[in-house]
């Protein structure tokens, strides 16, 4: 397990920035990531990210960008089976959902949507919170959806025990309930540190 974790380090790394334990895909995105951890006012991305998007979530119904329940979002990029920073990123979410008493709502974009079906995420997002979204929906929204938020994602290789691994993004999204990005951050931080992050971004 720890050699599995140690080879998705190193195909999340690819060619990147990286800075406070953290590794970058652009310099946009470390930017963002060194904004973010200031703490300081709040400002603008230094690059776009987000828009209109049509998927499905676990239950087969039609989602969009924008909340229905009107709460703010935190999005994930990621897969249900996933053995390495999903398995950081998800708890962490959920984390943050129960210290704000759920003033954000946990979703997750799938990067498999092979596995990952609207028939079959649903249990293992429930483990991890009641109210974690899963999200999938045809190649071509899906690529539509990657593109919006520049997430890259491939498969890595096999293996024996969970099957087909992917490399893909690794920050966790914060939306506004109409589905505006606000801010990214690393699923590294502490949950205390990423909740204060968020309740900089909703005013509270």
């Amino acid at each position: 397990m720890k050699r599995l974790i140690a080879v998705i380090a190193l195909v999340l790394a690819g060619p990147s920035l990286a800075h406070d334990g953290v590794i970058h895909s652009n310099t946009g995105e470390a930017a963002a990531h060194q904004a973010v951890l200031g703490l300081g006012p709040v400002t603008d991305l230094p690059f776009d990210l987000g828009g209109k998007f049509t998927l499905t979530d676990q239950t087969g119904a039609t989602r969009t960008e924008a909340s229905p329940d009107e709460r703010a979002q935190l999005v994930f990029f990621g897969y249900a089976n996933c053995p390495a920073i999903c398995s950081v990123a998800m708890p962490l979410m959920a984390e943050i959902t129960d210290a704000l008493h759920g003033a954000v709502q946990p979703v997750m974009i799938t990067v498999d949507p092979k596995r990952d079906t609207s028939a079959n995420m649903g249990p293992a997002l429930a483990r991890l919170h009641p109210d974690f979204i899963g999200l999938t929906g045809t190649k071509a929204e899906l690529d539509h959806v990657y593109k919006l938020f520049k997430v890259s994602h491939e498969k890595a290789f096999d293996d024996p025990e969970y099957g087909a691994v992917f490399s893909h993004g690794s920050h966790i999204y914060l939306l506004d309930a109409k589905g505006k990005v606000l801010t990214l951050f690393p699923p590294i931080l502490g949950a205390p540190r990423a909740r204060d992050i968020v309740l900089k971004y909703l005013g509270s």
